[in-house]
């Protein structure tokens, strides 16, 4: 199958990802994202280090969309961003799961040997995520940076701020090139449009944004880096494919349930309760499914309008 690989690459492939953010010569474009994200948090950053990515419990897969940086800011202060090109299967516990791991790294695992105790201190962990869909298409407010701490539930008072989830929802963002008034809103505009772009727009030409249209020219790659590019823009493709399929099997059965429930007025109840009866299995058939296929269960909810406890019943009983 032939794909267009377009003029940019797609930031939201692995390969894109990867090649944007996560390359020693993208220190710069990196540092200046982060920046026009975190800056209202923390003191400017100065420098990063790409920190190992070898841990066991990434896959090699995870390990092209996942890595861990080291930051240093012009106040000598340290903290440590984890970025991710988040994956819609399980999103939510995937950047928790993957959030340990930088938190387990700074652990000083010889200090018997050294004669010192570690005080269990850490460093302050933000975890990134650049979502290219919705946490759920339903809800009318089109928010795009959402914020997690951990916080007292009675009071709402901050418990403990080292550990910060960013996700960046990046459907939600819709704003055309004349109206960005900030870095950070130029920033969003380039991650969600750039693979549709021909050239790089005026508005938007300065230094780094000169090197960020550079870098993702597919002109410019190797035979070997377009070959990686084709295959991770195929897998993305088909993932996005698997999840729109998904969702049209759920519509398709919500029509079928409306025609259903249309006809319980003027229908015998026996009979009502027959056809009731076969959309619940069709219901079940589609939520097994989407467990196969790994969707989490609030997704399989949304397609099948089963309950959660019917969801992890299905699962308990097809493991």
């Amino acid at each position: 199958m032939n794909i267009n690989l377009g003029t940019y690459a797609n930031p939201f492939t692995d390969f894109g990802f990867k090649k944007l953010f996560g390359q020693e010569d993208s220190k710069e474009l990196l540092i200046d994202f982060l920046n026009s994200l975190l800056l209202q948090n923390n003191d400017k950053i100065v420098a990063i280090n790409y920190l190992k990515n070898d841990n066991l419990g990434r896959t090699e897969d995870d390990r092209k969309a996942i890595f861990d940086i080291h930051c240093k800011t012009e106040n000598d202060e340290f903290f440590i961003v984890e970025m991710q090109n988040a994956k819609q299967k399980f999103f939510k516990d995937r950047t928790i799961y993957y959030s340990t791991f930088p938190i387990q790294n700074q652990a000083l695992k010889d200090s018997k040997k050294n004669g010192f105790v570690w005080s269990y201190e850490l460093k302050s962990i933000y975890s990134v995520a650049i979502m290219d869909f919705k946490f759920d298409e339903y809800n009318p407010i089109q928010k795009v940076k959402h914020h997690i701490m951990l916080k007292d539930i009675e009071d709402n008072t901050i418990f403990y701020d080292k550990l910060q989830f960013i996700y960046l929802e990046m459907p939600n963002f819709n704003k055309e090139i004349e109206d960005l008034t900030t870095r950070y809103e130029k920033w969003l505009y380039i991650l969600k449009n750039i693979s549709q772009l021909q050239n790089l727009p005026l508005e938007l030409e300065d230094d780094i944004f000169m090197k960020v249209f550079e870098k993702s020219k597919v002109s410019k790659y190797s035979k070997e880096e377009l070959n990686e590019y084709q295959s991770s823009l195929k897998n993305l493709t088909d993932f996005v494919n698997s999840m729109n399929n998904a969702k049209d099997e759920g519509k398709i059965l919500g029509i079928i349930e409306g025609k259903i429930e249309g006809k319980i007025e003027g229908k015998i109840e026996g009979k009502i309760e027959g056809k009731i009866e076969g959309e619940q299995n069709k219901a079940k058939q589609i939520a097994l499914n989407a467990i196969k296929k790994g969707y989490d269960n609030q997704t399989i909810q949304d397609l099948t309008g089963l309950s959660v406890q019917e969801i992890i019943k299905i699962r308990k009983e097809n493991i």
